[in-house]
């Protein structure tokens, strides 16, 4: 008999470990689950975005269609052309 209660308490040892191991499992699941939810709003979130700029992009294009001349305000010039130059680099 000592036999078969040996099988019969490791087995038990075996299942517990298992409904453990299957109740983390089951714990990881749901943060996984949680993570995604949470990138779903995100990606949701970054399209809404893009939607919006898409559309405010579109206007302004169809601005420029509308009035091509634009008047733009104009600031003296403070720099002499010899200023101007001794900035400037020139690459080779």
């Amino acid at each position: 008999m000592t036999n078969h209660d040996d099988i019969a308490t490791s087995l038990e040892q075996l299942l517990e470990s298992l409904i453990k191991m299957v109740g983390r499992a089951n714990q990881k699941n749901d943060h996984f689950q949680k993570e995604i939810v949470q990138m779903n709003q995100s990606i949701d979130h970054l399209q809404k975005r893009i939607s919006q700029l898409e559309w405010i992009m579109k206007g302004q294009l169809k601005e420029r269609e509308w009035s091509p001349i634009r008047n733009y305000p104009k600031h003296p010039h403070t720099h002499t052309t010899s200023e101007i130059h001794d900035h400037l680099t020139v690459h080779f």
